[in-house]
């Protein structure tokens, strides 16, 4: 009889392949300008009109596009890079009998998040249509797969496919869109790899992954950027504070819930043992390699940087979050003094992205001491719900739902209290803007909480969730897969 482990990666692989359709795309929206690129069969006299409406080959376009193409794409990459540091800091608040599973939990999330976001994901986020249609199907709507190239020209020197466009503004190309976003889901699905960290099987992570970054992630994200039902209502969220962190946050909640405690993290009369990290040098690297990704992360969902003021906007987004980041560090720092009657380096480090996680929702609508005050009120928040955890005897070891489910939701929740009211929207009263932002958070929150819950339950039913005493106690790294982090060779 065939080991039913054995057949998990056929299904998975047919999971990511069933969803594909082949046939162009659509340019997708994002949350400031809507490019609709012509698609490669489009008929001779659609194409003309399109030329004839926007000048393509005016140098000001052209440079806009080039420009735009080339920094998003520069701001993809941090995002990505992101992911070494949300490794290492996982890495090194561990046992190092579990640096490799980490490790590789980490380059899985990437690798699955990119195919699952291109057949899936980025249809279901960003599936397109009028204004109308979006009002339409406001919870749900689909695109297609792939990705449709612009920019291209024919041999004798005319368009072929015109580059995108947004009513007559150059946006960049769907190529560096596309390596944008799927960064920003490959964030959400790591989040979660902390939460669980040290009991869980390997192939059941897999799983979890393929379905937040195919269905869990994208869905809320086209409720928002998509221009989906809570766009609809004038929720704001610049960057992702609930969209992308309280997402991850609340999905690696439920997997801590379903998981239970690490071996040995609570006596049998609920006393917490500390099981301190292997690496805290580690950790400190992947806070400062996420910092500046973050710069990728938060100045880059500007989405558009040519001009002055396009690019006085996306410095200072620049300049809120790494103040609140500041913040944020400081304030954890002398919660943790106050506390312990020593300055604790791993809450400082927590405090630092939990401002991070704070600002993103808003670091575009607030001022510099709003940004202070964000950031502050996030350090706070993190070392608080730490300590509430280990009271509940909810085993984190990262911190994953503290940083980026807790300070995710007060991201949520400062933009209606702080951030300028948004023009073109229902919005009126500053009291309508924040029920705006706590029903969006809320429901957003609920989604990833709820689907999430029943993926991990489920997986516990099947066998697939955590893995044997024994095996968790050895290391996962010989158990799961048959090797060593660390050896004298």
């Amino acid at each position: 009889m065939l080991d039913r482990k054995a057949l998990i990666p056929v299904l998975l692989a047919l999971l990511v392949f069933g969803f594909a359709r082949p046939g162009d795309v659509s340019a997708q929206e994002n949350t400031s300008v809507e490019p609709a690129a012509v698609a490669d069969d489009a008929s001779p006299e659609t194409t003309a009109e399109s030329e004839a409406a926007i000048d393509y080959a005016d140098l000001k376009w052209d440079m806009g596009y080039t420009i735009n193409t080339l920094i998003m794409f520069l701001c993809a990459v941090l995002v990505l890079f992101m992911q070494a540091g949300f490794a290492m800091v996982e890495v090194g608040l561990n046992s190092q009998k579990n640096a490799v599973n980490i490790l590789f939990k980490n380059i899985m999330d990437l690798c699955l998040g990119v195919l699952l976001y291109l057949f899936v994901g980025y249809g279901l986020m960003y599936p397109g249509g009028t204004d109308q249609e979006k009002a339409d199907h406001s919870w749900f709507k689909w695109g297609s797969s792939m990705v449709t190239r612009d920019a291209q020209l024919n041999d004798d020197g005319s368009w072929k496919t015109p580059p995108a466009d947004a009513d007559g503004a150059p946006y960049a190309s769907n190529s560096a869109d596309f390596m944008f976003q799927v960064a920003f889901a490959a964030t959400a699905a790591t989040i979660v790899s902390g939460a669980v960290a040290g009991r869980m099987k390997f192939i059941g992570y897999l799983v979890y992954s393929v379905l937040l970054t195919g269905l869990v992630y994208p869905m809320s994200g086209y409720w928002k950027w998509g221009g989906g039902a809570l766009d609809q209502w004038g929720f704001q969220d610049f960057a992702g504070s609930v969209v992308v962190h309280a997402v991850g946050g609340f999905a690696g909640l439920a997997g801590a819930l379903a998981l239970g405690p690490r071996i040995g993290r609570y006596t049998a009369e609920g006393r917490s043992v500390p099981m301190p990290g292997h690496n805290i040098a580690l950790t400190a690297l992947g806070v400062f390699i996420l910092w500046v990704g973050w710069y990728g992360f938060n100045p880059g969902s500007q989405l558009t940087y040519d001009g002055a003021v396009q690019a006085e906007a996306t410095t200072y987004i620049a300049l809120t979050t790494t103040i609140s980041a500041a913040a944020g560090a400081i304030a954890a720092m002398v919660c943790s003094w106050a506390k312990f009657g020593k300055p604790d380096i791993t809450m400082a480090l927590n405090g630092a992205l939990a401002g991070l996680v704070g600002i993103t929702a808003n670091c575009d609508r607030v001022s510099e001491l709003e940004a202070i005050a964000i950031g502050a009120i996030a350090g706070m928040l993190v070392f608080t719900s730490v300590l509430l955890l280990d009271k509940l005897r909810i085993d984190d070891p990262v911190g994953a739902f503290p940083v980026h489910g807790v300070c995710g939701v007060w991201g949520g929740l400062a933009t209606g209290i702080f951030g300028d009211i948004p023009p073109d929207t229902p919005i009126v009263t500053r009291m309508d803007f924040f029920l705006v932002q706590f029903k969006a958070t809320a429901i957003i929150c609920a989604w990833a909480f709820v689907t999430m819950l029943i993926v991990f339950y489920g997986l516990k039913v099947v066998g697939i969730l955590r893995v044997s005493p024994e095996e968790e106690q050895r290391g996962l790294d010989i158990t799961e897969h048959g090797m060593e982090a660390y050896t004298l060779t």
